[in-house]
């Protein structure tokens, strides 16, 4: 895994904000949908969705910083507490080494080579393995099956609507192999969230296969902008409407609804609708709609007219406040 600075092209004193817009900028040029003849802009999308999960999230940024983390974003190794450990650690931390013989004890152990080593450095009384024969202590087992293994996991990205996001479903994906699997989209799933699918990575011999680890992105929606649970939108309306008042359809996740807009309403006003955002754990964010007044296209001389007649008569500055 590359450094997730290097990945996102950031510093490593970037802001926050740097981040998120860098984060933004490659995924939207990265996204799979936008590179359907690159087999590689999954690869790249699941890199970038990586690296944003260490840095955009302040506490896994502070714990990559420290090298508590790697860029992979697992724990890496960090020595024994207080920097001490048994004979052959190094001082302040790190990795031991030790050496060994074939047939015989590791130098400065009194047990019978690496169970006897392992016991020490864990808790255990020299002896305490299988061949030791005393008692006392916790045995350290070591599965030699995990020791070294290969990352078998695979990473891939998946984009899913809004809509499938709220309420959950069927969506196929594909494989860096070619094959494509059905995956269930759990309800109320976000942007970053990933779904393992357990045994659908590779294989290796004497190695349980991998995992298949779906990286969701939720797409920008047309109308909506999510808020946490609410959702925002703009309401474009008529002169006449924001003038006479009226009643407009507005869309919302579970069909149009009806809103009064009442006389002599300005451009930029919000109204909020209760419970017509984003459900969650039993209750449902709002929905909050911007009006925006809307001139027919083209050139309207009736129109014009008509301005400047009331222009001339009832003349008015709306930006008096602001100096």
């Amino acid at each position: 895994m590359r450094d997730p600075y290097e990945v996102l092209g950031v510093q490593r004193g970037a802001t926050a904000a740097a981040i998120k817009n860098a984060f933004r900028k490659l995924a939207k040029k990265h996204h799979p949908d936008a590179n359907k003849n690159d087999p590689k802009a999954a690869e790249r999308f699941a890199e970038v969705n990586s690296a944003n999960e260490i840095l955009g999230d302040e506490a896994r940024r502070k714990q990559f910083d420290r090298g508590e983390i790697g860029a992979d974003g697992k724990p890496r190794f960090q020595g024994f507490p207080g920097g001490g450990g048994p004979r052959g650690a190094r001082p302040g931390g790190g990795f031991e080494q030790y050496g060994f013989r074939a047939g015989g004890a590791a130098p400065g152990f009194d047990g019978d080579g690496f169970d006897d080593i392992l016991n020490s450095m864990f808790g255990g009384p020299p002896g305490s393995g299988p061949r030791g024969g005393r008692r006392g202590g916790a045995r350290f087992d070591f599965d030699s099956s995990t020791f070294g293994a290969p990352d078998l996991d695979h990473n891939v990205a998946m984009t899913v609507s809004l809509e499938e996001s709220v309420r959950g479903g069927d969506k196929r994906v594909r494989l860096p192999s070619g094959k494509e699997l059905n995956v269930r989209i759990p309800a109320g799933v976000t942007s970053g969230q990933q779904i393992r699918l357990r045994g659908q990575g590779d294989t290796a011999p004497g190695h349980r296969p991998g995992d298949l680890l779906i990286t969701v992105t939720v797409a920008p929606h047309p109308v909506f902008e999510v808020d946490g649970n609410d959702l925002r939108a703009d309401l474009p309306v008529t002169l006449y409407e924001a003038v006479l008042g009226g009643k407009v359809r507005v869309p919302t996740l579970g069909g149009a609804v009806e809103l009064s807009i009442p006389k002599n309403t300005s451009g930029g006003r919000t109204f909020r609708l209760k419970g017509k955002g984003i459900p969650k754990g039993g209750a449902s964010g709002d929905l909050f709609v911007t009006t925006r007044i809307i001139l027919p296209d083209g050139n309207d001389a009736e129109l014009e007219d008509l301005m400047e007649k009331w222009r001339d008569v009832h003349p008015y500055n709306p930006r008096r406040d602001m100096g």
